[in-house]
């Protein structure tokens, strides 16, 4: 056990005050530097960060036991080896993976070894769907893992040397760009023409090119803009929402990557048009290894003028921004939990109203957008509304960027124009054999075949950017119990629908696995999951049924079938499968 030594503490405390405030809003990056110092959080490390920003030690303990990131206990390896779980690395071989890893350390997941060497965990999606099995040991990413490399990343860690050939951060592949990815412009060109139109100008082009939000809830940025414009207050703040939790998306990890200016020039011109000097990036904690490269390219842009004060000598233009690490909670990709998180708390999502673009951060008016959305908005600005508006449908227009993984040929990253069929995506991508697509992540829905015709679109089948192909041996209740257990675990637990709604829909496929549920209490679970959408408190609870319910409507009979019925094993059948 350490001995902590409290004189060191406060100091340590004092130095990290001076890098990120002396409020609330400083408590979830000195957490997380104190913890990098110590491993974990210690108690007594917990109270003096509480006494020095004036909080009860009750509330610090509370918010570090919320995220998955934060340790309160010291019993953790020196390698954190994190196995991603979720249902693209399934289908990748991730169970050949996770066995390999427990015979290797001679634990199992959940566990530390005696020498504390190797600590043995799953989280949640990576954003690696596209390359799977990925995992992450300390903030390390691998990806596509087979049991022989799962093998010689263990070997590596016992000689404190990882001689991988994976490099820190993994490049993505995008398979198809258009007008969005291969807009040929050179950085600062849309934050040069932003200047030199007036506030109205630029958020009347927005306007008129019917940008709506890239997240998946489709808001109209320009309504969200004008809003924020709007409100009174002397503060106002734009936050970008980096926290790209969505099973299966992990299109924003290029574009953070690879278009990195283009996103800060969105971040700068929707600061210019509602008067906001201050802004944020929420990088989602699995994410790290991105932060320096952000970092970097912040500082080379206050070099450059195009941040900081009179950016680009434009009088009394101040506006700069800061990156704030998330810490492992699907649920601040709700933009209210992530302006919770901001400000030091629990990412529990707020009642609305009040909204974000009267009462975001610390009670100011504040726009969050995705990053995506950032990006399209520079873009407009500099190349008009009409070059953004030959794409798309008459009430989604533009392009979108794609996140495909699964059973297809040629899975990563894709432009698509909205109004795509699923069947001309799929032929895109190489599955026309797939029997069910999930579009949208696991808060999305799954459709057959049968719905193949229909279209990407607000108007028809709304998506965020994840669509997961599913072949013609999944064993779709696999994939259901595989998108309610993250449910489940990424419940803030706030609500009660969500809470213990979720669970009882687990345990009902669990109930389908061993051939004990029968088709009356199959439809009062369908009852229940329409109760879980209507009456749930923020989008997480509001779509977890989703899967669920929409696998239920296509695949009854299958799930209904001999699989459910107990007579092959999990491991059977994916065995089957592949």
């Amino acid at each position: 056990m350490q001995i902590i030594d409290r004189q060191k503490v406060n100091k340590q405390i004092k130095e990290l005050k001076k890098k990120y405030g002396d409020d609330r809003s400083a408590l979830m990056p000195i957490l997380q530097d104190l913890q990098e110092i110590y491993e974990y959080l210690p108690d007594v490390v917990m109270q003096e960060t509480a006494h020095s920003l004036g909080i009860h030690p009750v509330e610090v303990e509370g918010v570090a036991s919320f995220y998955s990131f934060l340790r309160t206990k010291e019993k953790q390896g020196k390698y954190v080896i994190r196995l991603c779980r979720t249902i693209s690395c399934d289908l990748a071989g991730k169970s050949n993976v996770a066995r390999q890893l427990e015979n290797e350390m001679g634990i199992k997941f959940g566990e530390t070894t005696k020498d504390g060497k190797f600590t043995l965990e799953y989280t949640n999606c990576l954003g690696m769907c596209d390359r799977g099995p990925a995992l992450m040991i300390n903030d390390r990413l691998f990806a596509k893992v087979d049991p022989e490399k799962a093998s010689q990343i263990i070997a590596d860690c016992r000689r404190d040397f990882l001689k991988s050939d994976f490099p820190k951060v993994v490049p993505s592949d995008v398979k198809k760009a258009g007008p969005i990815l291969d807009h040929g412009l050179k950085p600062a060109e849309a934050i040069k023409k932003a200047l030199s139109m007036s506030r109205s100008e630029i958020i009347n082009t927005i306007r008129e090119s019917d940008l709506k939000g890239r997240g998946g809830a489709g808001f109209p940025t320009a309504v969200k803009w004008q809003l924020a414009g709007a409100a009174k207050g002397e503060n106002k703040y734009v936050v970008c929402n980096a926290d790209e939790g969505e099973p299966g998306t992990f299109k924003d990890r290029m574009l953070l990557y690879e278009h990195t200016d283009f996103l800060l020039d969105g971040m700068t011109i929707g600061a210019y048009a509602i008067g906001a000097s201050k802004g944020f990036i929420y990088l989602r904690g699995e994410y790290l290894y991105m932060k320096k490269y952000l970092e970097e390219a912040l500082e080379n842009r206050r070099s450059e003028h195009l941040l900081g004060k009179n950016i680009l000598g434009k009088d009394g233009f101040h506006f700069d921004i800061r990156i704030r690490m998330g810490a492992g909670a699907y649920v601040c990709g709700e933009e209210t939990a992530l302006i919770e998180s901001l400000e030091g708390y629990r990412g529990e999502p707020r009642n609305r109203p009040p909204f974000p673009v009267d009462t975001g951060f610390q009670g100011n008016p504040t726009i969050v957008n995705n990053v995506e959305t950032f990006i399209d908005s520079a873009l407009i600005i500099v190349k008009g509304y009409e070059w953004f508006n030959i794409h798309g449908t008459e009430k989604s227009k533009g392009m979108k960027i794609f996140s495909i993984s699964g059973d297809c040929e040629r899975p990563g990253i894709y432009e698509f124009p909205f109004g795509i069929k699923v069947s001309e995506l799929l032929k895109e991508v190489g599955g026309e054999d797939a029997k069910a697509v999930q579009i949208g992540g696991a808060s999305g829905h799954c459709i057959s075949r049968k719905d193949f015709t229909r279209t990407i679109a607000f108007e028809d089948i709304g998506s965020g950017g994840s669509i997961i192909v599913f072949g013609p041996d999944t064993d779709m209740l696999q994939v259901a119990k595989n998108f309610l257990e993250f449910f489940v675990e990424e419940s803030c637990g706030q609500c009660t629908p969500c809470r213990d709604g979720n669970p009882k829909l687990l345990e009902g496929i669990e109930m389908l696995e061993n051939g004990r549920c029968s088709v009356t209490y199959l439809n009062e679970l369908k009852k229940l999951g329409e109760t879980i959408q209507n009456a749930s408190k923020c989008g997480l609870g509001q779509s977890s049924p989703n899967a669920f319910l929409s696998i239920v409507d296509n695949f009854k009979p299958e799930i209904l079938g001999p699989a459910a019925a107990g007579k092959l094993t999990k491991e059977e059948r994916y065995a089957r499968k592949r």
